[in-house]
């Protein structure tokens, strides 16, 4: 709660820079909110030596609200300077029939489980508008992402988790087609592969623009990726119903 609290007071901090902001440049809010639920959520760690078991198929993932905060900051027409805020935490439950081992603990076979699945993303990003015409803007940029996860399962007495924090590079794009004045099409996000793992997070939505400082979008994302290797292995797919405004201050 208080990591959140701090989170949200960065971000309103940045208003207080609004007098300061160039007579050229535009600074803008994107408030993001919907529905996840989990498509699929696989793990085993340690990598090498864990019980492969699922999240969601041998126990029940539960679906919850979601919100995406981010701040963008256009110093300049074609320049797009942006922090994102994207929590995630997906609660499951239930039993699985064989032992599993995670992380150093064994957890019986039909023990009850309560499993916690935190995947928060704090995300910079920098993005250049390379075609940028009244119908069609598209942009490519460059993502830095903290990752701040963990896995952790409850049966009783026993209580195991694996924390991660780490940083990844990604690639970001934006292709917004609006063949009407006020309706549009966005399809946007942040996306790599390598061999170490993946990770996707992509918004396709209609857009609509309700006054030159207001708009409204309304889609579908998905969140996709993992990692496998000695230390984990961990791939999970979420399916967001998403809602949003787009507030230029």
């Amino acid at each position: 709660m208080k990591k959140n609290t701090a989170v949200l007071l960065t971000f309103l901090s940045g208003l207080i820079l609004i007098p300061s902001i160039p007579v050229n440049a535009q600074l803008g809010i994107d408030v993001e909110s919907g529905y996840v639920t989990t498509g699929y959520n696989d793990i085993r760690i340690p990598g090498d030596e864990g019980t492969f078991f699922s999240l969601n198929e041998e126990l029940t993932a539960h679906s919850k609200i979601f919100y995406r905060l981010r701040l963008n900051y256009k110093p300049a027409s074609r320049h797009t300077i942006s922090l994102l805020y994207a929590p995630l935490t997906i609660m499951s439950d239930g039993s699985a029939g064989r032992d599993i081992l995670y992380e150093g603990v064994v957890f019986p076979a039909n023990s009850n489980i309560d499993a916690s699945y935190k995947f928060n993303s704090y995300r910079v990003t920098y993005r250049y508008d390379i075609v940028q015409k009244p119908k069609v803007d598209f942009g490519l940029g460059l993502t830095a992402k903290i990752r701040d996860a963990k896995i952790d399962l409850t049966s009783g007495e026993l209580y195991s988790e694996k924390v991660n924090v780490g940083f990844v590079p990604i690639i970001n794009f934006r292709l917004h087609w609006k063949p009407y004045e006020r309706l549009g099409v966005l399809f946007e996000g942040d996306a790599l592969a390598a061999p170490q793992g993946r990770a996707e997070d992509v918004l396709l939505a209609a857009t609509y623009k309700v006054t030159d400082n207001l708009g409204i979008k309304a889609g579908y994302r998905i969140l996709e990726g993992g990692a496998d290797n000695d230390e984990v292995y961990t791939f999970s797919l979420f399916h967001y119903a998403s809602i949003g405004l787009f507030i230029n201050l």
